[in-house]
């Protein structure tokens, strides 16, 4: 606290020119409008920060709701240590002088945070990549701390701006209640300001230094406003710098993976296209998994998505390949099974459902989508996209994966019985499931959901990775149809080496079927809570592997 206080050197304030309200200070009514600007200010900066440090974060951590709990828990401290700090010193020192340099100091603050911990995420990723839980946390910890002076200074701001702000006792909680509403106000705004514009249109590191600079201003303006430019002028120093780390500094790769060939930040994910003997692999957020591969003249890369197309053939024989019409895909990403799909199937109509618009745009420029003129994407929420389509679907394909968890919507009896009234009459729902080594909690729950809507699941395990392919089928089906269709489709010769594999697969692997006491509803559905527990478990008993879907191929022709 006293290291908070004394680093804008309050000692060289003389005592009788701290003790001042706005108007012994010659404050007029138009200082007093400012004065309730900068705490709007402040409020925008202190949400945009959040949703900052989050995506600073996520593209290391990923996006479940224990970074979400760490980012807005430590947020909530930091803003508290503020609030009580900014009463003590504004009491102490109750001059606009003090309350503006606060300002500019802590948007330098703001500005410099990711200068810190733009090599400590580096050495996160790599720890990553390697599954080292050790420098994972600390970088996590330390990034998480860096953020406890900016902050804690803008929660100085509003408790600050009250003492100068108030001239009588009775008008003191009508200004309290109005500058903490324009705070809150700000917030509101920083909130949707910087998740669907400055993050997107800026990236995190401009986000932090943008933000910052706007504070910076915000601060010698005042200085400038309350007759102070000597003070002013001290700071002019703080945009230079502030533009210097926006135009020069925050210039670079976020990782610089080996072999990337693209990345981006959208609304929802940070996006890493990487590109090795000739695949892409299409990487999200902490990249842990790879959500699509593409290249131009092989279509076999095993992992999980070729094995959904194996989903149909649980039907009783003989099931024909022309019987297959319709796909639904949710969680379209790359297009990588909308690719599968067409070489098998041929060209029906396939929707793709996929939540952010940007991984959509890099499917077309890197993995592509435009080739597929059957594929029909859709940038909005799976669950949403799929209540909306008038179509019934031969096959319905769940791949919404965030590593190493699915999104909780996805996983409900409510929205099942939706994909049942999507479904043909031997309709077929295919969903990725990870696991924690022989950990099957998840695909236990899962499966106690389906049977709640389906009369039959059937589940394999996708070799070589931790990923277990579940079946619902709305007829009775028994496993043995599937070798019993793969041996017409040989017979025929229909369906090609892509299908044949996959179905030979489905066969080969079935996995355990455990059927859990857990099922989701829309009401509860403690997905995430269940995955942190296997993670944890694995992580302390078991040994460390990849989880999520299918790590990258070495040889994508002949397995992960």
């Amino acid at each position: 606290n006293s290291m908070l206080i004394q680093i804008w050197s309050f000692s060289q304030f003389p005592e009788s020119s701290c003790h001042l309200n706005l108007r012994e200070d010659g404050y007029n009514h138009s200082m007093r409008g400012f004065l309730s600007f900068a705490v709007f200010v402040a409020g925008v900066i202190s949400l945009g920060v959040e949703f900052a440090a989050s995506r600073l974060l996520e593209a290391v951590f990923g996006t479940s709701n224990l970074v979400w709990a760490a980012v807005i828990g430590l947020i909530l401290l930091y803003l508290a240590a503020g609030y009580f700090l900014g009463g003590r010193v504004a009491d102490r020192f109750p001059a606009p002088t003090v309350f503006y340099r606060l300002l500019a100091w802590g948007g330098l603050i703001v500005a410099l945070v990711p200068v810190p911990a733009r090599p400590l995420l580096y050495r996160a990723a790599a720890a990553f990549d390697r599954l080292q839980l050790g420098p994972l946390l600390g970088a996590f910890v330390v990034v998480l701390m860096l953020l406890s002076v900016p902050v804690t200074l803008l929660g100085m701001i509003a408790p600050f701006a009250v003492r100068l702000a108030v001239r009588t006792t009775e008008e003191t909680g009508r200004v309290a209640g109005r500058l903490y509403a324009l705070s809150t106000l700000g917030s509101f705004l920083g909130t949707y300001l910087t998740v669907l514009l400055l993050i997107p249109g800026l990236g995190t590191r401009r986000t932090f230094i943008l933000l910052g600079g706007v504070l910076v201003l915000t601060g010698i303006v005042g200085l400038l406003l309350s007759n102070q430019p000597r003070y002013a002028l001290r700071l002019l120093w703080m945009p230079f710098l502030v533009t210097w780390l926006y135009f020069g500094w925050a210039q670079g790769p976020i990782k610089g993976t080996p072999g990337q060939v693209y990345e981006a930040e959208s609304a929802y994910n940070y996006i890493e296209v990487i590109e090795r003997d000739g695949y892409r692999y299409l990487r999200l957020n902490e990249g842990q998994g790879i959500h699509s591969v593409y290249h131009p003249t092989v279509l076999q890369y095993n992992g999980a998505w070729m094995h959904f197309l194996a989903g149909p053939f649980l039907n009783e024989p003989p099931f024909l390949l022309a019987e297959v019409h319709r796909l639904a895909i949710l969680g379209l990403a790359g297009g990588t099974v909308a690719r599968q799909a067409t070489a098998i199937f041929g060209p029906i109509p396939i929707d793709g459902y996929e939540i952010d618009p940007k991984v959509l745009e890099v499917g077309r420029r890197y993995f592509g989508l435009d080739a597929l003129p059957n594929l029909r994407p859709y940038a909005m929420d799976a669950r949403v996209g799929l209540r909306r389509s008038p179509y019934r679907y031969d096959l319905i394909v769940v791949d919404a994966y965030r590593p190493p968890y699915i999104p909780w919507h996805l996983t409900t009896r409510e929205f099942f019985g939706e994909v049942w009234q999507h479904l043909s009459t031997h309709g077929v729902l295919a969903i990725n499931v990870g696991r924690a080594g022989e950990d099957r909690r998840l695909q236990a729950a899962l499966t106690a959901t389906l049977l709640q809507v389906f009369p039959t699941v059937y589940a394999m395990d996708v070799p070589g990775t931790l990923n277990t392919i579940l079946y619902a089928t709305v007829q009775p089906a028994d496993p043995a149809n599937l070798e019993q269709n793969l041996a017409l489709l040989l017979a025929n010769q229909q369906g090609g080496p892509l299908l044949w594999q996959a179905i030979a697969d489905a066969v080969a692997y079935p996995a355990p079927m455990p059927v859990g006491d857990t099922i989701f509803t829309d009401d509860r559905a403690p997905v995430e809570a269940l995955v942190n527990a296997m993670v944890l478990d694995f992580f302390l008993w078991g040994e460390i592997q990849t989880l999520g879907p299918v790590t990258e191929p070495s040889n994508p022709a002949t397995g992960p």
